[in-house]
């Protein structure tokens, strides 16, 4: 294991997360809030003192970095990125508990959008700022931040990609292009001009510019911390659906937009993924509207609020324009199965994934005809291209982790004596990532009432579904450390 190269990682992307924090900070100063500034300041001295230490022990990292490494930087940067990330919370006293501080930013660094703040309106505006851009800085990844900023030599060349697989959603991660550097920048810069539209045309819908860029910030990242206390409820219906629109742009994979400034547009609508991604969202859109009939005053507003929770809970976003909670039970049943799946593989969306759904559904059949037909080659494609079995396989442990952890997590957290629809809703909400369960976690509610075991489980949760369970899980395995 190469500790000093790992260390060379984590103090980089310190460097990062302490420029991260600066617009928070100035922000902080502008509105003259005392505490907020002294939190930030703190916060910087801290993570500044701990880059100092790092860069001296790791300086002279020696080359060699290979998957093990990289699955174990990425799974400890996260880690330490929300330790350190907190601090300007628990420094202000705006979030005086350290566990639930910690809570609140690992919930924002991997999109999840649950939180123990009961009413976010009574946070400073830095605060506010800080906690929404943790949702974009998570969405793509840090680490695939730090790949398109940072010069690559020819020693870097074997590990970038290691790094990327270990931080990027989905079941078969590769490049856009040949090279490493050249696919994050790609990535990026369909991230940042996707944002910038989304701020214009809720800017241009009357919404004031810090909301615009805050929520911008959480339909990007797909997270969902909002800034008001109704969520996006409060915002004109125009506002709505310009949230439930790029919610579900954020949930295509980035690929596909690659492929539309190729103008291989017959390539996009043949994505497999992308159809069944788009057939399940209205699927579910139609029977949610057909099942709330007569529930609101007008179709219209039927027709609006099925669609953005559709897509808030497809795309593990976790905003609310309405109290779900209290829908007819196929509905909930409905956002239940979507809080399961997901959204597309390689998009900056939590949960399974459609992509791995797809994998299965085709496996099934393809298991089904080795028994009809024994004798005959049952090949595997996805978009015409040959699946190897490997990846068949990482889908299979994939599924089998998911299952452990989630029954697991369930019933660590079934000790706070809460209802089996509220502990079970909360484990999923943030296992994928989603934010709001049912219930007692439901989007009018929070995370604040369980315990301080259940709330570390539901931390490893939000991490371990962000990351993809692996980068999280070789941590407890003794192999890992091993010379």
């Amino acid at each position: 294991m190469n500790y000093r190269m790992m260390g060379k990682f984590i103090y980089r992307i310190l460097v990062l997360e302490g420029l991260f924090m600066i617009p928070a900070l100035l922000i902080s100063v502008y509105y003259q809030d005392t505490k907020a500034v002294h939190g930030f300041l703190n916060s910087l001295f801290v993570i500044g003192l701990i880059i100092f230490l790092l860069f001296i022990l790791c300086k002279d990292a020696p080359s060699g970095f290979y998957a093990k490494e990289g699955l174990t930087c990425v799974g400890i940067c996260w880690i330490v990125m929300g330790l350190l990330g907190c601090l300007p919370f628990y420094f202000s006293h705006e979030i005086p508990d350290f566990i639930d501080a910690f809570f609140e930013i690992v919930s924002g660094f991997t999109t999840t959008g649950s939180s123990i703040v009961p009413e976010v309106e009574k946070l400073s505006m830095g605060i506010l700022y800080w906690r929404s851009f943790s949702h974009w800085v998570g969405g793509m990844g840090v680490l695939v931040f730090l790949l398109a900023i940072a010069s690559v030599d020819k020693r870097s060349s074997g590990y970038t990609m290691h790094l990327l697989r270990a931080e990027s959603p989905g079941p078969d991660v590769g490049k856009l292009v040949p090279k490493m550097k050249q696919t994050a920048v790609i990535l990026y810069k369909i991230y940042i001009a996707l944002t910038l539209l989304d701020i214009f045309f809720l800017v241009i819908g009357k919404m004031p510019l810090f909301d615009a860029v805050c929520t911008a910030f959480g339909t990007a990242g797909t997270g969902g911390f909002g800034i008001k206390n109704d969520s996006i409820a409060g915002y004109s219906p125009y506002l709505q659906n310009v949230c439930t629109i790029f919610m579900l742009l954020f949930g295509v994979n980035f690929s596909c937009y690659y492929l539309l400034l190729l103008r291989q547009f017959k390539n996009v609508w043949k994505d497999e993924e992308l159809r069944l991604y788009i057939g399940i969202v209205l699927g579910s859109i139609g029977l949610i509207i057909w099942n709330l009939r007569g529930y609101y005053e007008t179709f219209e507003e039927t027709v609006r609020h099925a669609a953005f929770q559709v897509a808030t809970v497809v795309t593990t976003t976790g905003f609310a324009t309405t109290d779900f909670d209290l829908w007819p039970s196929f509905s909930k049943g409905i956002l239940l199965c979507l809080m399961l799946m997901g959204a597309c593989a390689g998009s900056t969306g939590g949960g399974f994934k459609v992509g791995r759904l797809l994998f299965m559904l085709k496996n099934l059949r393809r298991n089904i005809l080795r028994i009809l037909h024994p004798r005959k080659v049952q090949a595997l494609k996805n978009n015409n291209r040959l699946v190897q079995e490997k990846v068949v396989d990482n889908v299979n442990a994939y599924l089998a982790a998911y299952v452990m952890i989630v029954i697991v997590s369930f019933i660590i957290v079934s000790l706070d004596g809460f209802s089996i629809t509220t502990n079970l809703s909360a484990v999923i909400a943030c296992f994928n990532n989603i934010g709001p369960g049912f219930e007692q976690v439901g989007p009018t509610c929070n995370f604040a009432s369980y315990g301080i075991l259940s709330k570390l489980v539901l931390i490893l949760d939000m991490l371990a579904g962000r990351l993809e369970i692996f980068p999280i899980l070789i941590l407890f395995s003794r192999d890992t450390w091993k010379r």
